[in-house]
């Protein structure tokens, strides 16, 4: 049974967020207002508990925060937004929470976005910021971490990296990642109508806005129809109430049969990044997160596929 603050959340988003996401005329509006407010600096609480540094990259902010346990494990975390909205106080929320469980030192790209900058802008920075993580750590102590466009992301870059003779992460871990803008899914558009946070004519306009006019199923749009044998052991979080799971559950079936091993979690009744606000399901998801790093740090096996149902049973 869904929470009552999951149940609260869902109205709210569909009474508010949702209307960014109905049209491509409310998606830009919604833009010019986030750039009048949004900024990309942890909260000042987070300082409290944990060291936080901040170089640049392509003259874009990298945030650093280092170990604090003997683990050489490092977190590359790319940010979800659609790909035009800035890094918000649930991602600090979860990277600090993932920093303080895991010990594990976090690197957050803050990316250029769309529309002012497009997808070879933002590959151009994150790409540079794996190569500088790979002076330092080696590709196996590394994790892919991002949600939504930033899950898209680490799935692309991965592809990217290994077309240019670049080892893979050791891990990923998506949360409710865009794998396929293709729209070539009939179940889109009934998951459209569930879903109370995205919708199908802004995140077009979104892709639009940052897609370099690449088609819309080229494997650096639409991940799901790339090289999937060069992916890492991944976990994946996805939400019925999600826009985007019916895509996820396919890739998730294509992984595997391209040899991946793939855990994925999928929560009932759960809408899209879920896990990013605090409320009983994303208690549980972050959980998992941290026990399948856990396992990761301690250097076991990646083992049986699992697949995690509503409360967290494994079938």
């Amino acid at each position: 049974m869904q929470s009552l603050k999951s149940r609260l959340v869902a109205f709210v988003l569909r009474h508010s967020r949702k209307k960014a996401f109905s049209s491509p005329e409310n998606l830009r509006r919604w833009i010019a207002q986030a750039r009048k407010r949004q900024s990309h600096p942890p909260p000042a609480g987070m300082a409290d508990s944990l060291s936080i540094g901040m170089h640049r990259a392509d003259g874009f902010p990298v945030y650093e925060i280092p170990p604090h346990s003997s683990t050489a494990k490092r977190i590359l975390y790319l940010h979800g937004g659609a790909y035009v909205f800035e890094i918000t106080s649930y991602h600090w929320e979860l990277i600090a929470e993932m920093a303080e469980r895991l010990g594990f030192g976090v690197t957050v790209p803050i990316y250029p976005l769309a529309p002012e900058h497009d997808f070879h802008d933002m590959f151009g920075m994150v790409a540079g910021v794996y190569r500088a993580m790979l002076e330092e750590t080696p590709a196996a102590d590394i994790v892919f971490m991002g949600d939504s466009a930033g899950g898209n992301m680490a799935v692309v870059l991965t592809m990217m990296m290994a077309r240019q003779g670049l080892p893979a992460p050791g891990r990923h871990v998506l949360i409710s990642p865009g794998l396929d803008m293709s729209l070539a899914n009939p179940d889109m558009l009934a998951a459209a109508r569930d879903d109370p946070w995205l919708d199908i004519p802004g995140g077009l306009e979104a892709i639009r806005l940052y897609g370099a006019g690449l088609p819309r199923d080229d494997w650096r749009i639409s991940p799901l129809y790339g090289d999937l044998s060069v992916l890492p052991p991944t976990l994946l979080l996805t939400g019925s109430r999600d826009l985007l799971s019916p895509d996820n559950l396919i890739f998730a079936q294509k992984a595997r049969a391209a040899g991946v091993d793939v855990e994925l979690v999928y929560e009932k009744g759960m809408f899209h990044v879920w896990p990013l606000i605090r409320m009983p399901e994303a208690h549980r998801a972050r959980d998992r997160i941290v026990a399948f790093l856990e396992e990761w740090a301690a250097g076991s096996a990646p083992g049986k596929e699992r697949e995690t149902t509503e409360r967290g049973k494994t079938a």
